[in-house]
């Protein structure tokens, strides 16, 4: 669903690794689709003072020190979100019926946060548009 390119970007040939890593892409015959949403991460930030990305939508991140990788994990989400055509949504339900049951079997649930004065629960999904949409015909209220 989604390329990943990571770079040294204290290499000193780490121009040259972007051509041949993106040539190399492009002779495996990939979905254009799926090369033109490669995310470019620059590693090593923190070696190069006050280092700013020259290249288009290109993230800088240091793993050592974790500088930039929210930013890194958030670009993937929402890439991944595009390329499968899911959403995350916050759904309430009533813990008494079926709906948060029917959530683990047709969704992705990352997190419930139970209610328990009113029987009911906060559940953070990911879900297709199709699932929801089957969701709230068989769950109106």
């Amino acid at each position: 669903d989604l390329i990943v390119h990571v770079r040294d970007i204290t290499h000193p040939e780490t121009i040259l690794q972007k051509a041949t890593v993106l040539s190399v892409l492009k002779n495996l015959n990939l979905p254009s689709h799926l090369l033109d949403s490669i995310i470019e991460v620059h590693n090593k930030v923190d070696l190069i003072e006050r280092y700013k990305p020259t290249e288009k939508n290109a993230l800088a991140i240091s793993a050592l020190h974790g500088h930039g990788l929210e930013e890194l994990k958030q670009e993937i989400e929402k890439k991944i979100l595009t390329a499968t055509g899911k959403k995350i949504l916050t759904i309430n339900v009533n813990l008494e019926g079926p709906q948060l049951s029917w959530l683990y079997k047709e969704a992705t649930v990352q997190e419930v946060e139970v209610m328990p004065e009113d029987g009911t629960a906060r559940v953070k999904v990911i879900i297709s548009s199709s699932a929801f949409g089957r969701y709230k015909n068989l769950f109106p209220n």
